[in-house]
């Protein structure tokens, strides 16, 4: 499906914060997808994964969760410079930048109405499961990549599993150093006990980043299975 590309400026209670969408070029009415960005930003390869995902039928919106700050992408070979953009964001103003682009979303004449999903990596995947709770009038299906520290903060998102009224798909890498098993367990256990509607997938091969074909951690089997399930899951939950 051919799609066009924009930036758009969002009205946030911090001020405009700069997202980019892709849509079908076909008229017609699609669901709607949040994108939520790697601790690097909202980088070429997260604005292409909008777009793939665009291709799939749907209207993808993908927020600059930096917006707030000076330097906004950080290239994937300085690790320590983007953890440290990443510890500066706090959850309440990341769920009002979902918030935007919900509205924003809700607003398009072309998407269809009460069919929104959110899907993310690394923090992003970590914002997934809060946007899955916080915005839970919302969001209607969830795919949350490699979200670390979902467990941890205060509140953390773990704590507010009970909130969750979507189905959620959980991808990790059994090789992450950055997510412990433990931790993957703790989420499993969490969405267990809340009798929540979900999928934990753990890939024996993979580690932290292994969807991104920019970095070394690249997985190519694991990505591409998670990106089958992915579309699977979006397109039973929301088409």
């Amino acid at each position: 499906m051919d799609v066009s590309g924009s930036a758009l400026q969002l009205d946030t209670p911090d001020g405009k914060m700069e997202t980019y969408e892709a849509r079908p070029k076909e008229s017609g009415s699609y669901p709607g997808i949040v994108v939520l960005m790697e601790a690097f930003g909202l980088n070429e390869h997260i604005k292409k994964v909008t777009e793939r995902i665009a291709q799939e039928g749907y209207v993808a919106i993908a927020p600059d969760l930096y917006h707030r700050e000076s330097e906004r992408v950080v290239p994937y070979s300085d690790l320590q410079k983007a953890i440290g953009i990443m510890n500066r964001l706090r959850d309440p103003k990341v769920m009002d930048d979902v918030g935007a682009a919900i509205a924003h979303l809700k607003s398009q004449n072309n998407v269809k109405a009460g069919s929104i999903g959110v899907t993310g990596f690394c923090m992003g995947g970590r914002f997934t499961y809060l946007s899955a709770a916080h915005h839970n009038k919302d969001v209607k299906a969830a795919v949350a990549f490699y979200g670390g520290g979902i467990p941890m903060g205060n509140p953390s998102p773990l704590s507010r599993t009970g909130e969750i009224a979507c189905p959620i798909y959980l991808f990790f890498g059994a090789k992450d150093p950055l997510i412990p098993l433990d931790h993957v367990d703790q989420v499993k256990t969490k969405l267990r006990d809340e009798k929540k509607n979900f999928t934990a997938e753990v890939y024996p091969e993979a580690t932290h980043g292994f969807f991104c074909d920019e970095r070394p951690s690249y997985h190519e089997a694991s990505a591409k299975d998670a990106w089958d399930k992915t579309k699977a899951f979006f397109a039973q939950q929301l088409k």
